[in-house]
């Protein structure tokens, strides 16, 4: 895969608690792709929050720098863009 595309999925929510929440599930042991299909807003929620191969270029910065900080199948914080509160696995 080149540089400038990553794999990734991702949980959004509108509230920061609701991300607060779900990390605490996933912490748990909480399967990520439930966790989208059953929580997310995005469109991705169907497909287990999976946005597929997508170039960084495409992405909020915010959240393409996220994205490539994580190691393969790490998952991140919850942070914040305009679209709401995310939660990522990067899949690469």
């Amino acid at each position: 895969m080149s540089e400038d595309k990553i794999h990734v999925r991702h949980i959004l929510v509108k509230h920061q608690y609701e991300a607060e929440d779900l990390e605490r599930k996933l912490n748990q042991g909480a399967d990520f792709a439930e966790l989208a299909k059953k929580f997310s807003i995005c469109s991705s929620a169907a497909a287990g929050g999976d946005l597929g191969v997508v170039s960084l270029k495409r992405l909020d910065s915010d959240f393409s720098d996220v994205a490539t900080s994580l190691k393969k199948k790490a998952v991140s914080k919850p942070f914040r863009t305009k679209f709401g509160f995310h939660i990522v696995q990067r899949l690469d």
